[in-house]
């Protein structure tokens, strides 16, 4: 048996019902190799849905968390099932003080990722000449809401100048989301200190692309280039 391990998905809430408390999730895609170098097959958590999903009678049911933090439970899976791409789960928010704030950060928008949490199984891996890993079957024990991906302390993805544009208009539609959040204020303190600090994460990675799209070779007549306007505006919101 491996180590517990994580993949994220971005952009993957499919529906949130507000007023039933639940929401229509992504939490893994098939058949695509994603930054690890993996291919997760669909059916690979057949078996998992299966003995521990939420129509199971397992005690160790499939748990719906917030940052793979295992003392961190939102909610409770409704159902888990394969699509023909993806792996979607229907949860239900609690009604304690983290699944609160969940809830609100689910309608706030800023919660627009989701992660799994999963052990691979040596005999159920193959391995392609490239180094590719294709897993057929995984062990499956939680999906998680992340407000950020893999690599998320990292202040710049890697951004190709082909694929900039709708990356910074995602980080801008995250920021908007964040900044109306704040003003809101509704939710616990550590709420809105985890707003913050992601507000800060999120104007990080956005002025480090626009740096990185206006490198050139320097030039004496070329002025210096001037950050971009959601810096001031941000930094002055958090003062």
């Amino acid at each position: 048996m491996n180590l517990f391990q994580t993949k994220n998905i971005e952009l993957s809430v499919k529906d949130v019902d507000t007023a039933g408390r639940r929401v229509k999730m992504a939490l893994s895609k098939f058949n695509n190799v994603d930054s690890d170098g993996d291919i997760i097959l669909r059916g690979a958590f057949a078996k998992s849905i299966q003995e521990r999903g939420a129509d199971s009678t397992s005690n160790r049911k499939i748990k719906f968390l917030r940052y793979h933090d295992f003392e961190h439970q939102i909610g409770k899976f409704i159902s888990l099932e394969e699509s023909a791409d993806y792996l979607i789960g229907y949860a239900e928010l609690g009604r304690s003080t983290k699944g609160n704030d969940a809830f609100l950060d689910y309608q706030d928008g800023i919660i627009t990722e989701h992660s799994i949490g999963f052990q691979t199984i040596n005999d159920k891996i193959e391995v392609r000449e490239d180094g590719t890993q294709i897993l057929k079957e995984v062990i499956l024990w939680e999906g998680s809401a992340v407000t950020f991906g893999a690599n998320s302390e990292t202040p710049l993805l890697s951004v190709s100048k082909g694929n900039s544009k709708e990356y910074l208009e995602q980080l801008n539609k995250k920021m908007n989301g964040l900044t109306n959040a704040l003003k809101n204020g509704k939710g616990t303190d550590e709420r809105l200190e985890a707003i913050e600090m992601n507000l800060r994460v999120c104007q990080t990675k956005y002025n480090d692309v626009i740096k990185s799209l206006m490198v050139k070779e320097p030039s004496k007549d070329t002025p210096e280039p001037k950050p971009n306007g959601h810096n001031d505006f941000y930094l002055n919101l958090l003062k």
